[in-house]
């Protein structure tokens, strides 16, 4: 089971369509807390967690791999969805957890959201996950291919079902 979480928090957001799209592609659970987190405070990520931190890790600890799909603010990751991925370093359930994500960055974005990218990789990296670089896509989406909050374009729909059966492929787990 994937756990599939969208970086961003605008309505009609392509990145949670793209979200929406990979959940029919795969048993998984869409996270929906990203609004919720409390600001990340090292003080308080200690006994007893926030309940939303605690529905996050138990989240991502069951999930047998993480997709992400976000964008890119300001040269950077969204700080909402910054704040998400430091929650996630103090309980290790992110370590050695296979990890990907689709950049659904137009193409008109100036640097079609590598910055932002960049810097997921760096903290993914810092986390201890096993990034699953077959998995990772870049799929520029314009807004005209969503609709009712889900891609409409058969080819988009291909490429981001590539992303998502590599990724399940990466998280089975190895018989020895």
């Amino acid at each position: 089971m994937l756990l599939l979480i969208s970086g961003s928090l605008r309505a009609g957001s392509v990145n949670a369509a793209v979200i929406a799209t990979a959940a029919g592609f795969t048993a998984s659970t869409v996270y929906g807390g990203l609004s919720g987190l409390p600001h990340f405070n090292p003080d308080f990520d200690r006994d007893p967690l926030p309940g939303e931190v605690v529905a996050l890790r138990e989240a991502i600890g069951a999930a047998d791999g993480v997709l992400f799909c976000t964008p890119e603010y300001a040269g950077g990751l969204p700080g909402s969805f910054k704040n998400l991925l430091d929650w996630t370093i103090g309980g290790g359930e992110m370590y050695g957890k296979p990890v990907a994500w689709i950049n659904a960055s137009s193409v008109a974005a100036p640097t079609g959201g590598a910055d932002a990218h960049d810097s997921l990789r760096k903290t993914l990296t810092y986390a201890g996950t096993r990034i699953v670089d077959d998995a990772c896509a870049r799929i520029p989406i314009p807004r005209q291919a969503v609709e009712n909050g889900s891609l409409i374009d058969p080819d988009l729909r291909g490429r981001v079902a590539v992303a998502v059966r590599r990724l399940v492929e990466a998280a089975k787990p190895v018989n020895p």
